[in-house]
């Protein structure tokens, strides 16, 4: 089984390039969500107990991140949409979250999350 799917590689390799400040805590944020998002897809999906602490646990990460406010609103948002714990939650918070991703954070970060959005889509 493989540890991080290519769109967390791709974001982890992103952040570790990226300089201090808002850009780098934007990618960081977005592949939080991106990882409690893939976690709801089949096969390895976590039980809804563990998905509600890890939400519970993003929130309180989030909140400590100095996000630019275009990206902060799309991952406050992406986070409440993942309460249902679903595959198809998880699916449709990925292909909402590309056009932010790549406005804020670049073509690369935005690229990172259309891969996911697309390999979301066939769980469902």
């Amino acid at each position: 089984m493989q540890a991080t799917t290519p769109a967390e590689a791709r974001l982890l390799a992103l952040v570790g390039e990226a300089v201090r400040g808002p850009k780098r805590d934007g990618l960081f944020a977005l592949w939080l969500v991106l990882r409690a998002a893939e976690a709801l897809l089949p096969p390895g999906s976590v039980s809804a107990k563990n998905h509600r602490r890890r939400l519970q646990a993003l929130e309180t990460r989030l909140a400590s991140l100095a996000l630019p406010a275009p990206l902060k609103r799309a991952l406050g948002a992406a986070r409440h949409h993942l309460e249902p714990a679903t595959p198809g939650a998880a699916a449709l918070v990925l292909s909402q979250l590309v056009a932010p991703a790549r406005e804020v954070l670049g073509p690369e970060a935005g690229d990172a999350v259309a891969v996911a959005a697309r390999a979301a889509r066939i769980h469902l």
